[in-house]
C-alpha cells in the first residue's frame, strides 16, 4: 500500500466520546480530516453539535450524541444511533473523562467513585457496546485515552483516584487487545502528559504556579497542545498501525524518561 494511503480513513466511520472540547474535539476533527465520518459524542450535546458543525464544514459527514458514559443504557442508545445514521462504526476514541486533585485521607468517598465512574468504567461500557458490533464485522480499531498518570504518578498534586482510574484504563486496553485480536479488532492507548486543555486550566486555576513545576520536569520544558493528539490518533485509527495492539502511546514531552 503506497504510504499516503496508510493514514487515509476515507469510508471509515469514528466514534468519539468527549469530543465536544480538549483532546476529543481535536482528535475528532483529525479523523475527519483524515476522511472518516465521524459521530461526536459528549455529555454536553451542544458541544458536540458546535464540533459536529465544523467537521460537517469542512465535507465531512458528522452527526453529534449526547452521552453519559456512565450509564450503561445511555451508551446502548448512542451506539444504535450512531450506526442507525453510518451504517456501523470502525473506530472508537474513548476521551470522556474528568480530573480532580484531593489528597486521598480527606477524598470523599462520592468523589473517588465519580471518577472511576467516568474514567474508567465508562471506557469499558463503550468499549463493551461497540465491541460487540466490531466483532460481528470482524473489524475495528479502539483507542482509549488514558495517561501518563496511569504510568507515574504526578506531582505536586495528590489525584491517587485520577492515577488509578488511568492505569485501568491502560490494563483494560491490554485486556481487551488480548481478548479481540482473533476478530482483528485492535485496541490502543494514547497517554498524554500535561496537556493545554481546558480541564487543565480549570484545574491550574488556584494554583498557577504548578505549571512551572511540570514544565520543569518535562524535558521539552513546555505543555503539550491539544491538536498534537492528531496524529497520534490518527496512526493508531489507520492502516499505517494495522500489527499495532495492545500498546500505550506515550506522548508527555518526555516527562516519563526522567
Amino acid at each position: 500500500m503506497n504510504l499516503r494511503n496508510l493514514f487515509r480513513l476515507e469510508g471509515e466511520v469514528a466514534l468519539v466520546t468527549g469530543g465536544g472540547q480538549g483532546l476529543g474535539e481535536q482528535m475528532a476533527i483529525g479523523l475527519a480530516e483524515a476522511g472518516a465520518q465521524v459521530a461526536v459524542a459528549d455529555l454536553n450535546r451542544d458541544k458536540a453539535q458546535k464540533v459536529a458543525d465544523f467537521i460537517s464544514s469542512l465535507g465531512v459527514k458528522s452527526l453529534a450524541v449526547g452521552v453519559d458514559v456512565t450509564k450503561k443504557e445511555k451508551v446502548d442508545e448512542m451506539v444504535a444511533k450512531v450506526i442507525e445514521h453510518f451504517g456501523k462504526i470502525d473506530v472508537l476514541v474513548n476521551s470522556a473523562g474528568i480530573g480532580q486533585w484531593k489528597k486521598s485521607e480527606e477524598m470523599p468517598e462520592e468523589d473517588w467513585k465519580k471518577v472511576l465512574d467516568v474514567n474508567l468504567n465508562g471506557v469499558f461500557l463503550c468499549c463493551q457496546a461497540v465491541g460487540k458490533e466490531m466483532i460481528k464485522r470482524k473489524k475495528g480499531s479502539i483507542i482509549n485515552i488514558s495517561s501518563m498518570s496511569g504510568l507515574v504518578v504526578n506531582t505536586p498534586q495528590p489525584q491517587s483516584h485520577y492515577n488509578t482510574s488511568k492505569g485501568g484504563v491502560i490494563m483494560l486496553t491490554k485486556s481487551l487487545a488480548s481478548e479481540w485480536a482473533p476478530y482483528n479488532i485492535r485496541v490502543n492507548t494514547i497517554a498524554p502528559g500535561y496537556m493545554e486543555t481546558q480541564l487543565v486550566q480549570d484545574l491550574l486555576r488556584d494554583l498557577p504556579e504548578y505549571a512551572e513545576i511540570w514544565k520543569k520536569l518535562t524535558p521539552f520544558g513546555r505543555l503539550g497542545q491539544p491538536e498534537e493528539i492528531k496524529g497520534p490518533c490518527v496512526f493508531l485509527a489507520a492502516p499505517a498501525s494495522s500489527y499495532v495492539t495492545g500498546s500505550v502511546l506515550v506522548m508527555d514531552g518526555g516527562y516519563t524518561i526522567w
